[in-house]
């Protein structure tokens, strides 16, 4: 999908892009599959700041998306294709067969009025979901179980692929979009193809007000702060810092390992590596 530019009749336009909605099909959506959100302000519950830099923003109502795609044999029929302000990618509502409505994620090349299909029977086409047993090794896919009838849980945001490298015994092996190769149950579903808008990523904020609207509030530089509030603070005029970059806490921020699950640790079967 092509990125919008714009004549820069304001200095904030000539940096500022954006995505052509003209895959978009109705600005209204299906308000049985809305909710309400709740907003923190970054805020737990005894009221204290836990995580920065959030608040504000526009209103916005949940979609509810199938992450299960647990209707096994039912046909479906893509109705529209809509915008979700909670994620990066298209959302696509689906008309089932026995008159049932739910959201998926849009799969590249998924459009109006094509059929899908969820199950371990179900082709292997785009925006069909099947268990990994039953797709073949070297498919792509995405919307991916870590745990069979959990949901999906990788690979759900714009442009994002895993691939089906191998099927060994009761084990698939992915490699996914990080670059890390993961050992994932056979039984876990997963749905074919890449998930739509990949020109996400190559979108240009432009402004400072535009980072408002999606609630993300200022960030300050520690170097500009007191010694106080940050270990990079103080010295006499401008300062670089004086030691590697770290958090207000002290934590380095590059190259620092912080992953700590070592119940998962036996099912990646090789890191990430560095980008």
């Amino acid at each position: 999908m092509p990125i919008k530019t714009y004549r820069p009749i304001t200095p904030t336009l000539r940096f500022q892009t954006s995505l052509d909605n003209s895959d978009i099909t109705t600005n209204e959506p299906y308000k049985p599959l809305l909710t309400t959100r709740k907003r923190t302000g970054g805020r737990r519950n005894t009221g204290d700041l836990t995580i920065r830099h959030q608040g504000g923003g526009h209103k916005q109502k949940i979609r509810l998306i199938d992450f299960k795609r647990d209707k096994f044999g039912v046909p479906g029929k893509v109705a529209t294709i809509e915008y979700d302000p909670n994620r990066s990618s298209r959302i696509a509502l689906i008309n089932y067969a026995d008159g049932e409505k739910r959201y998926i994620i849009q799969p590249v090349g998924l459009k109006l009025g094509q059929q899908i299909m969820s199950g371990p029977d179900a082709d292997i086409l785009t925006g069909n979901a099947l268990p990994l047993k039953a797709i073949p090794a070297g498919t792509t896919v995405h919307n991916i179980e870590l745990k069979p009838g959990k949901g999906a849980q990788m690979a759900r945001s714009a442009g994002a692929s895993a691939q089906l490298v191998a099927k060994e015994g009761d084990w698939a092996l992915l490699k996914l979009p990080s670059g890390e190769t993961r050992r994932v149950l056979v039984e876990c579903m997963a749905t074919v193809g890449q998930v739509g808008n990949t020109d996400h990523e190559n979108v240009s904020i432009g402004k400072a007000g535009r980072n408002r609207w999606k609630g993300i509030r200022p960030a300050n530089r520690g170097v500009s702060m007191n010694p106080v509030d940050h270990p990079h603070g103080g010295g006499e005029g401008k300062t670089s810092g004086g030691r590697h970059p770290v958090t207000p806490w002290g934590q380095p921020t590059r190259g620092y390992k912080t992953r700590n699950n070592k119940r998962t640790d036996a099912f990646i079967v090789s890191r990430r590596g560095k980008k």
